[in-house]
């Protein structure tokens, strides 16, 4: 019999399984959390109390590692296997007790109870523990996790730097590793983390002012924001860290006299709002420059900041400016990468009664510019080109190359205006292989024109890239596939073909690159069936909102490639 009640048949059946009821009526009916957990620690069963006090509903619990789940050290981190009291006493079969250790509830928050662990019988063959958890005289605290708090050992604080180095250089996003640094400080070293930064003018921004408050961290947006400029000789701790000098202690106190600078005066407000007694401050140095400087700062939490605790401090300060930097240079980059990318896509130019915008979204990953492009540009007083095109690569190799194609594309198609697009791209093909600095790339050229009958013309060549859509006004999409020829930078000659087609009224084409389709985990032909159908849907809506909806909606969520698009949508019937 299994400790569901049913006779399972299989005296081999092992790993938790659901006990409903079978604490009995006795247990059931005790105030106090029970939990019952098998020999490895996961949760079995739990009564309505231990659910109450948790947090927890009865399917969150069971089958879950209790220690793992629930146990938490003083600083709010789940407590090593290897010094967790808990666990071994579940495991060890033995009778313990512990006083006022944290417990994660549900929402996040910590409860301060004792427990106690004793062995018990899951069934026939299987033993388990029973496991009591009861509020110690303080009962549920979360502003208690600090009150008294545990030092951390050199295991903790080894632990913090890794940590510290894993945390910020994960990302290259400078917010982000701002709020970061600060959730690593706070609460498990100080009740405030104020972060200001140096800007490359060496302004100073009060970036980041949080504290923690109901078992969360608070921003306050009213403390942040530009500060006065940084004195060249004040001893302030502030200001010397700014300067690059060695970390300090602070407290209200340091600023009660008459301020020395603008600084001064806001450090002095800093500490009369957050009532904070004590404080560390330490600079943010990067490889060359000081970049700011980080405060700590102590109001419930009791003991002040001594020296002891700088050391520890500076190594985080220097992790973190470390990753600072890096996030800085990568944003620096990619703001020269996103003004090239700028200056490479052209402004559309105007076509009476014809709609048509453009849409460029660089690749996730990479250097925030690519080998995707479009272009549109006047031919003649009634006609234009229209261009979509993919040079291999996702870096500021590809742009550049890109923007080789792109300008001896342009320049062949200006000089030979009447030309039809496959002979224009057989003289690109031929220049790529001799002149750019290309190795392979796919693109379409298109003329529009208006015909005799006032309709709109469209005769297109395609050099390997994926086909253009044409979506009519009553919702039917269909891929162009004529005039299919090679990509260009094979060196393989082939004759191109030229394709006419006729644009009825209200009729949308969209021009577009493979980053919109393609999909590591599924075929060409399921892309472009997903875009054909999405496009489909949105022939009503202005062409603006139908390539940002096709955009959102159309494009593989696991496609980290870049996307260049082109769209046009011919006018109603005069």
């Amino acid at each position: 019999m299994d400790i569901t009640g049913t006779d399972t048949g299989d005296p081999h059946v092992s790993g938790p399984q659901t006990w409903s009821g079978a604490l009995g009526p006795a247990l059931e009916d005790v105030q106090t959390a029970v939990i019952v957990v098998d020999d490895g620690g996961l949760i079995v069963s739990a009564n309505d109390a231990a659910k109450s006090v948790l947090g927890h509903s009865f399917e969150e619990l069971v089958g879950q590692d209790l220690p793992d789940l629930l146990h938490r050290d003083s600083h709010r981190y789940a407590t090593p296997r290897t010094r967790s009291p808990l666990r071994n006493a579940i495991r060890t079969g033995t009778t313990e007790h512990g006083e006022s250790a944290w417990f994660a509830r549900g929402d996040g928050t910590l409860v301060q109870m004792s427990w106690l662990v004793a062995p018990y019988s899951c069934g026939s063959d299987r033993a388990g523990a029973l496991v009591l958890l009861y509020e110690p005289n303080r009962g549920v605290s979360d502003e208690g996790v600090n009150e008294v708090p545990a030092p951390l050992t050199e295991l903790d604080r080894l632990a913090l730097l890794a940590e510290t180095t894993t945390q910020l250089t994960s990302t290259l996003d400078v917010e982000e590793a701002l709020r970061r640094l600060a959730a690593l400080a706070v609460p498990r070293l100080a009740d405030w983390a104020v972060i200001d930064l140096l800007t490359e003018q060496d302004e100073v921004r009060r970036a980041l002012v949080t504290e923690y408050r109901d078992g969360t961290l608070v921003e306050r947006e009213d403390l942040q924001g530009p500060m006065p400029p940084v004195p060249e000789e004040s001893p302030m701790p502030l200001s010397r860290a700014l300067r690059g000098a060695a970390s300090s202690l602070a407290g209200p106190a340091t600023y009660q006299g008459p301020p020395d600078s603008g600084i001064a005066v806001e450090q002095g407000r800093l500490f009369t709002e957050t009532g904070m007694h004590s404080a560390a401050i330490a600079p943010i140095r990067g490889l060359r420059d000081v970049l700011g400087a980080l405060t700590l700062g102590r109001s419930r939490h009791p003991r002040a900041f001594t020296g002891a605790d700088l050391p520890l401090l500076e190594d985080i300060t220097r992790r973190a400016g470390l990753a600072l930097d890096n996030a800085r240079l990568y944003q620096r980059q990619r703001k020269v990468a996103e003004t090239m990318q700028r200056h490479l896509l052209p402004q559309l130019p105007t076509v009476p009664g014809v709609d048509m915008t453009a849409r460029y979204v660089p690749a996730a990953h990479a250097s925030s510019v690519g080998g995707d492009w479009y272009d549109a540009f006047a031919l003649t007083d009634s006609s234009h080109a229209l261009v979509i095109g993919d040079v291999v690569g996702h870096d500021l190799d590809a742009a550049a190359g890109m923007a080789q194609v792109r300008n001896m594309l342009r320049a062949f198609t200006w000089s030979q205006p009447e030309a039809m697009p496959s002979t224009v791209v057989t003289q690109l093909d031929n220049a790529v292989k001799h002149v750019a600095e290309v190795p392979m790339a796919t693109m379409i050229l298109a003329t529009l024109s208006l015909g005799d009958d006032e309709l709109w013309q469209l005769c297109w060549t395609n050099a390997g890239h994926p086909p253009p859509l044409l979506v009519s006004y009553d919702g039917r999409a269909r891929y162009l596939t004529d005039a299919h020829g090679i990509l260009l930078g094979t060196g393989v000659t082939r004759p191109r073909p030229d394709v006419f087609t006729v644009l009825p009224p209200r009729t949308t084409v969209l021009l577009y690159t493979d980053g919109l389709v393609e999909s590591p985990h599924h075929s060409i032909d399921q892309g472009l069936e997903r875009l054909r159908r999405h496009a489909a849907s949105l022939a009503h809506r202005p062409l603006d909102a139908f390539c940002d909806l096709l955009l959102e909606q159309a494009r593989p969520g696991d496609n980290d490639d870049d996307v260049a698009m082109l769209a046009l949508r011919t006018p109603a019937r005069a």
